[in-house]
Parts: structure tokens; sequence; C-alpha cells
């Protein structure tokens, strides 16, 4: 078969095949949180849909060292499109989780907290 490539997309110059280049993803809804726990090792959000998500505390440094007062220290930003733990100075988008982002603070920045804490 012959195929060229014209604005992204692939054309089977034998048919009309086409294949598209990337897709875009639409949600039904804005993914929101309704509820927060935290284990010794884990993030579980519940969302306004009914799904849980659980990710490993390990993905977000600040949690992972907070101490439990300070994880249970939690609020919910807006319509629960984000996550805020104030006394960590960390905010975690609900649209990020589902997406299986870690925490982006360099190694650097995260050093200099864990030091302003004196741990």
């Amino acid at each position: 078969m012959n195929y060229t490539k014209s604005s992204g997309s692939w054309y089977n110059i034998n048919s009309r095949f086409v294949r598209p280049g990337m897709t875009t993803l639409v949600l039904e809804q804005d993914p929101v949180a309704v509820k927060v726990a935290l284990t010794a090792d884990h993030l579980i959000v519940e969302l306004g849909d009914g799904r849980s998500l659980t990710v490993p505390l390990a993905w977000y440094p600040r949690l992972l060292y907070g101490s439990p007062a300070e994880r249970q220290n939690w609020l919910l930003l807006g319509d629960g499109y984000a996550i805020e733990w104030p006394d960590l100075d960390e905010h975690i988008g609900v649209e990020g989780l589902l997406a299986g982002r870690r925490s982006g603070e360099s190694q650097t920045s995260f050093n200099r907290w864990l030091a302003s804490r004196g741990s």
C-alpha cells in the first residue's frame, strides 16, 4: 500500500482510508474530588462520579514527609478541581491525578522546603 502524510494525517493513496493523528479525550464532566483520605503509603481521592483514585504518597514528597496532622489538614479548592494542604504548601489538581502526573517539584526546591522544617 502507498501512504502519504498531509496535515498530520496518513492517507492511503490506494483507497480513501484516513488515519487521523492524535485524538483528544473529551470528558463527560469535569473530574472533581469529593473526599480525600491518606494512609501511611497512599493518597486516596474519591471523585464526584463515583470513581476512586489511589496513588503512592511517594509521588508527592511533601505529603510523604508531612506529619499525620499536616496530611489531614486538606481543603478542596473550587468545586473540588484541586486539593490543597496549606500546612505543607502542596496543591494537587484532580486532572493531574487522573493523568498520572507526579509532583513536578525539583529536588533543590524540595530540599530547601525540607530544611526549612528543621527535619
